[in-house]
Order: C-alpha cells, then sequence, then structure tokens
C-alpha cells in the first residue's frame, strides 16, 4: 500500500514546501484540493491546483502528484486536458487525477450563471469530459458532439508521458443496494476514490472487502492487452493514529481489506494548520 498526504492548508509558499518535506520524509504521493471561493470557515486564500502541482513537480522527484478530487465540472474540457498535460510532463508523468462532481457550495458553481448545479447534470458532465480528455490522448485530431459538450477540430501532438494520465473517479459505495451506475464509472478508469452513500463516515475494513468484492465480481474485460495489464487502484483518504504501532496496524487491516492508497487529510479549519500538518509530515508514513 502506498501513503499520500494532502496540503489541506498554508500560504502558497508552505503548500510547495510541503511537498519537499512529503518527499523527504517516506511518503509516496502529495495532494492539493480543487476549489475556488468558498464561505464561512473556509473563507481563506484557495489556489489553483495544477498551479501548486506544477511548482510541487520542480521541487520533487519520486512522489505521485494529484489533488483530492479535481472538481472536473467546473473545468473547460480542453483547458483540463492542457493544464492536466502540462503537469505530467513537467514531472516526467507522475500525475494522478481523482475526480468529483464538485460541491456545490463552492462559488465557483454558486455565482456563475449556467454552471451545472444539479447532480444529474454534473454527473454527465464529469461522463463527457473525461472521455473529452482521454481523446486528447490519443494525439490525432478530434471532434466532440455530446449531451452537454460538443467541440470542433482539436489536437494536442504530445501525449502524456504514459500514454494516459491515471484517472480515480469518486464513487459511492451502499452495501445493501450497491449503485452500480456510479461504481461502473470508476471502473472504466483507473482506481476508485470510495465514500459511503449518505454519509460523511468513515468506510470500515468490511466497506472496503465488501466494494472490492464488488468491483473484482463486476469488472469488465479489457478491450486491449494494455487494459489488462493497468492497476486498479482503491484509494481512501482518513487520519491515521498518532502512535506508529497502531497507525501501522490500521494500515495493514486496510491493505488487507483491498486499499492500495491511504490519503492523510485533515480538515478541520479549527484545529488544523500548515505548522500541525508539517509536524504529521515529519513524522513519516507507517511502516508495514
Amino acid at each position: 500500500m502506498k501513503f499520500g498526504f494532502i496540503s489541506s492548508f498554508g500560504t502558497i509558499d508552505q503548500h510547495v514546501a510541503l511537498a519537499r518535506e512529503i518527499e523527504e520524509h517516506g511518503w509516496d504521493g502529495y495532494f492539493t484540493w480543487d476549489a475556488i471561493n468558498l464561505g464561512g470557515e473556509w473563507a481563506m486564500p484557495v489556489y489553483d491546483p495544477f498551479a501548486i502541482l506544477a511548482a510541487a513537480a520542480v521541487v520533487t522527484e519520486r512522489i505521485t502528484l494529484g489533488a483530492m478530487v479535481f472538481a472536473v465540472p467546473r473545468h473547460r474540457p480542453w483547458e483540463l486536458a492542457q493544464r492536466a498535460l502540462t503537469v505530467d510532463r513537467l514531472s516526467g508523468g507522475r500525475l494522478v487525477l481523482p475526480v468529483g462532481v464538485g460541491v456545490t457550495d463552492d462559488r465557483g458553481f454558486t455565482s456563475v450563471p449556467g454552471q451545472a448545479t444539479e447532480l444529474k447534470d454534473r454527473a454527465a458532465l464529469l461522463d463527457e469530459t473525461l472521455a473529452w480528455l482521454e481523446k486528447s490522448w490519443s494525439g490525432e485530431e478530434f471532434e466532440v458532439s455530446g449531451g452537454q459538450i460538443t467541440t470542433g477540430p482539436f489536437r494536442f501532438p504530445e501525449p502524456p508521458v504514459n500514454g494516459r494520465i491515471p484517472v480515480w473517479p469518486v464513487g459511492v459505495w451502499d452495501a445493501e443496494r450497491p449503485p452500480a451506475k456510479n461504481l461502473r464509472r470508476a471502473l472504466r478508469w483507473d482506481g476508485i476514490v470510495p465514500q459511503l452513500r449518505g454519509t460523511a463516515d468513515d468506510l470500515t475494513t468490511d466497506d472496503i472487502a465488501g466494494l472490492v468484492e464488488w468491483l473484482t465480481a463486476n469488472r469488465p474485460e479489457p478491450a486491449s492487452p494494455d487494459d489488462a495489464d493497468r492497476p486498479f487502484d482503491v484509494i481512501l483518504q482518513g487520519k491515521l493514529s498518532s502512535d506508529p504501532a497502531q497507525a501501522a496496524e490500521q494500515a495493514r487491516a486496510m491493505a488487507d481489506a483491498g486499499v492500495t492508497w491511504w490519503i492523510e487529510s485533515w480538515w478541520d479549519p479549527a484545529k488544523d494548520s500548515a505548522e500541525s500538518l508539517l509536524e504529521k509530515v515529519r513524522q513519516g508514513p507507517p511502516a508495514l
């Protein structure tokens, strides 16, 4: 199992510096987050995730880079493709794209007329944008005519470093009523960032084991040898114990259940800060 860390608070300089610390202290991934303008306790400076990741790319050499998660329906597909390709190339192919429908308390949705705010519309836009993005990796000229996205000729002559950029959609899990349409979206791509339906509670090892069993049973036949060899990641966010032995035990249990990436995530504006994140990063990930 790999271990990542979210840089959830800090100045722009602190976000970039934390990426270097994450690499130096043995973590496997650095993640920022994607928002435009939030209110209430989140009324703080928020930075362009691709700019942060570009800066992180030049101060690191090894770690995976991404955001938890990219609010894809808020991005124009052609701009998203260009920004992702830029960071992918700058980092030598270390970018991943955790993606979701976005949260509508972001004024990037609610304060802009014409933005999709209904869940079904954002979900459709997510699917169409991801399909557009994949076409942009072909190196060939393409046009798109979809329900929400229609574009004339585009061509991105330089593909991503590894031919494609891994995409990790958010997926909802419900053991009693598995939401097949939502889960099959993740199966079309490279991984899943799971959450429980109807609650913000953390997933248990039983939840993960049930999810992995469903994904394994329903994964489609690979369309090509490359698809057969492509890994599929299960990415879980949460907080491990500050006690190293207990943290290692928690991580082993999640790994045994099927988690391939554990992402440390601290999101309490009243308690967490750039300084507390740095302290946690310097403790390093659990030793398994």
